[in-house]
Formats: C-alpha cells, structure tokens, sequence
C-alpha cells in the first residue's frame, strides 16, 4: 500500500493511502477504506467464528487469514497473488505515472444492477458471477468475488486466534 506522509502527518496520526484510504488517518478505527479494497472479515463468537477474504469492494493489496488453534474446519483463507499484474484494463486504478496499483471491482467500475447484485439482480438466483468476478475467482479461489459467492468463500472456525498476512 502507498502512503503520501511528513513527519508531522504521522506524528498526528495522519496520511494519504494511495488506494483503500481512511478519510486521510492512518487507523480506520471499524470504517472500513474506500474501495478498492481487499478485506478480511470477521464475525466471532456467533457461536461460530464466520471469516473470509473479499476482493467484492475489488483488490488493491494481497491478503490471507490464518486460524491458529481452534476447533472445526478451521482453514487457511488466503489471497496471494497480485491481481495488480494482470488486472483488465477496465477495472484498473493507476497512480500519475501509470502503474497499476489496484484493480476495482465490477460493481465499482460499472455500477451496473448485474455486477452490484443490486434492484432485479438482488437475488442469488439471478445474480451469478460474471467474467469480471471470475478473474477474481480464479486468481483467489477462496475469495468472495461477487455478492452470492457465500458457498466456497465463507469460512467457520470456534475459539481460534487469527493472524492475518498482508502479502
């Protein structure tokens, strides 16, 4: 991740990310970044842990989870590969001098009811993953890649500790 800092910036806790910013502060303190961002997502103690990867706000840094301890199928959740290499020209965030340093999402760079599962397309049924959600796919297979990706991308573990990798 970039970041555009001075000494005093930091010392105040301030700075610019060049992609998933924070409103100009270095902790988002719960709000999540402006997209494109790659998530980890956490609910615990519900009785179960529920956690994933998300590249659905898009992708701007590799990103993966790893339960430690726990009981259930506690895997390993991990999104490695770096989708800024080979991401499509449409779905490209590039700094001044050109190089690519995120890659949005569909529903991000279209904001299109097919793409967003959103209006007619709210529904699992009629919203499927489109060819843009599967260059995600394909690159991250246990990322959530679009809205309804729930069956191969969410994630069960009960008292576990996770260490969460970016990179």
């Amino acid at each position: 991740m970039l970041y555009t800092l001075n000494s005093a910036y930091a010392t105040a806790g301030k700075g610019i990310c060049a992609t998933a910013d924070c409103g100009g502060v270095l902790q988002c303190n719960g709000a999540g970044g402006t997209p494109p961002a790659s998530l980890a997502e956490f609910t615990l103690d519900s009785p179960m842990d529920f956690y994933d990867v998300s590249l659905v706000d898009g992708f701007n840094i590799p990103i993966s989870v790893y339960p430690s301890g726990g009981s259930g199928n506690c895997s390993n959740v991990q999104c490695s590969s770096d989708m800024n290499l080979q991401c499509p020209q449409e779905l490209q965030v590039k700094t001044n001098n050109g190089s690519v340093i995120a890659c949005k999402s569909a529903c991000l760079a279209f904001n299109k009811p097919e793409y967003c599962c959103t209006g007619e397309f709210n529904n699992p049924k009629i919203c499927k993953p489109t060819k843009y959600s599967q260059y995600f796919k394909i690159a991250c297979p246990d990322a959530y890649s679009y809205a309804y990706d729930d069956a191969t991308s969410t994630f069960t573990c009960k008292g576990a500790d996770y260490l969460i990798s970016f990179c």
